[in-house]
C-alpha cells in the first residue's frame, strides 16, 4: 500500500483505470477477457496506401510473413500485384489476444512479403507534451552555422549499406564469452564516465567535417568523393528483423479499425 507500505494481500489487488487523480474505475478479469478479439490465424486487409504516406514513426517491429505451403499462389498473387501498383497494405490481426495494426509490402527479394507491426496514433507523443521543445523557440541559426552543418551532411552522403553497421557490444560479449570457454582469466577494465561537457556546435561541425575529409580520403566510395569536401565514419546499430510465419502472423504490438478486404495468411 502507498499509504502506509504494507503489503496488499493478492485477493485485494484489482485492475483499474485512473480517471482523475485519486478517481478509478475498476475492472475485472471477466469483463477484460470479454473484450478479447476473437483468435484467428487470418490479416484482415483495410487499405492500399502509397507507402511514402506512412511516417516511419509509426513502425515497430519488422517479420518476414511467410507462404501457407498448401496455397503459395496467392501469396505470390498478391505480392505481386501490390509490387505493380506501389502499394502497401495496411491492415489488422490478433496476436497474444491483442488486435494489433500493421502494414504489409513487397520484400526488394521479389519473392517475400514484410509485415510490419505498428503503433496507434494514441501512443504517438506530440511535441507539444514535451515540455524541453520549448527551448527551441528562441533558437536562431546563422548562415555560416547551416552552411558548416549542409557541408557535413554532403560529405557523409551515401547509400545505406546494413552491412556496414553492426552491433559491437554483442561482438565484444561473444568475443569475452570465447575467451573465457578457453580458460582465460578475463578482467574487464572499469572505464570512468565522461563528465557532461557544453558542446561548441561550431566547433564539434567543423570537428566533423576535418574527420569526414580524412576518412574519405584514406577510404574513398565513389568517383564523386573527390568532389566532396569531406565525409567521416558514422556507425550505429540497426534492429535485425524477426522471422515469422504468416500462418500465425508474427509478433509484436499494435492494432487497427477493420473493413474491407481479408486475406489468409
Amino acid at each position: 500500500s502507498e499509504a502506509d507500505g504494507s503489503e496488499v494481500p493478492y485477493d485485494r489487488i484489482v485492475k483499474g483505470y485512473e480517471l482523475a487523480s485519486g478517481t478509478y474505475v475498476t475492472l475485472t478479469n471477466e469483463e477484460l477477457e470479454g473484450l478479447d478479439p476473437k483468435a484467428s490465424r487470418a490479416i484482415d486487409l483495410v487499405r492500399f496506401v502509397d507507402q511514402s504516406t506512412i511516417d516511419p514513426i509509426y513502425y515497430d517491429s519488422a517479420y518476414l510473413l511467410g507462404p501457407d505451403p498448401a496455397a503459395p499462389k496467392p501469396y505470390m498473387l498478391l505480392r505481386q500485384a501490390m509490387a505493380d501498383a506501389g502499394k502497401v497494405a495496411v491492415g489488422t490481426f490478433v496476436m497474444r489476444g491483442k488486435e494489433r495494426l500493421c502494414a504489409l509490402r513487397p520484400g526488394d527479394d521479389g519473392r517475400s512479403l514484410l509485415l510490419n507491426t505498428m503503433r496507434y496514433a494514441d501512443e504517438i507523443r506530440s511535441i507539444s507534451e514535451i515540455d524541453e521543445f520549448e527551448a527551441l523557440e528562441d533558437v536562431s541559426v546563422t548562415d555560416a552555422e547551416l552552411a558548416m552543418a549542409e557541408q557535413l551532411i554532403a560529405s557523409l552522403d551515401g547509400d545505406f549499406d546494413p552491412e556496414e553497421y553492426h552491433d559491437e557490444y554483442r561482438e565484444k560479449v561473444l568475443e569475452l564469452i570465447g575467451r573465457k570457454s578457453e580458460g582465460e582469466d578475463v578482467v574487464t577494465p572499469q572505464v570512468p564516465a565522461e563528465p557532461n561537457k557544453v558542446i561548441d556546435l561550431m566547433a564539434a561541425l567543423e570537428a566533423s567535417v576535418a574527420e569526414a575529409k580524412a576518412a574519405r580520403k584514406r577510404h574513398p566510395t565513389t568517383a564523386a568523393d573527390d568532389d566532396v569536401e569531406s565525409g567521416a565514419p558514422t556507425s550505429k546499430p540497426s534492429k535485425a528483423d524477426k522471422a515469422a510465419k504468416a500462418t500465425k502472423a508474427a509478433k509484436k504490438k499494435a492494432p487497427a479499425k477493420r473493413s474491407s478486404a481479408r486475406k489468409s495468411a
